[in-house]
């Protein structure tokens, strides 16, 4: 008698689709947010990983040839019509050269340029 047992397509197939399943469990259990005590440790856990996407967001570099009116509001200082305005400057007259060129954009001025400088590009 053969010990070995011939395994079905459908079998095989089930069984694969178990082992997908399995690991998709896996991976979104290991990005699951942890179970709190009380409320108070709940809220400040969101209240972190909130500060630490805000930070992310005010470090990241916005390249000024290339960005959205949503990145470029994310720079200080630069609300919806300014944002518009460098994309604007950008379409007619072609990509910066410079940072400091972004001062050519009507309403941006040199302290912006300076408050936002760690953060601009000009290149990728």
């Amino acid at each position: 008698m053969n010990a070995h047992h011939k395994i079905s397509s459908r079998s095989y197939t089930a069984m694969s689709i178990f082992g997908l399943l399995w690991a998709l469990l896996m991976l979104n259990s290991a990005h699951a947010a942890p179970c709190f005590d009380n409320p108070q440790r709940a809220y400040d856990y969101l209240l972190a990983q909130e500060n630490a996407k805000i930070q992310a967001r005010d470090e990241a570099t916005v390249n000024i040839n290339r960005a959205s009116e949503g990145e470029l509001v994310s720079l200080n200082g630069i609300g919806s019509s300014k944002a518009q305005a460098i994309i604007l400057y950008r379409d007619m007259f072609g990509e910066f050269k410079t940072v400091d060129e972004l001062a050519k954009v009507k309403g941006i001025g040199a302290k912006t340029i300076e408050k936002n400088r760690r953060r601009l590009s000009v290149q990728d």
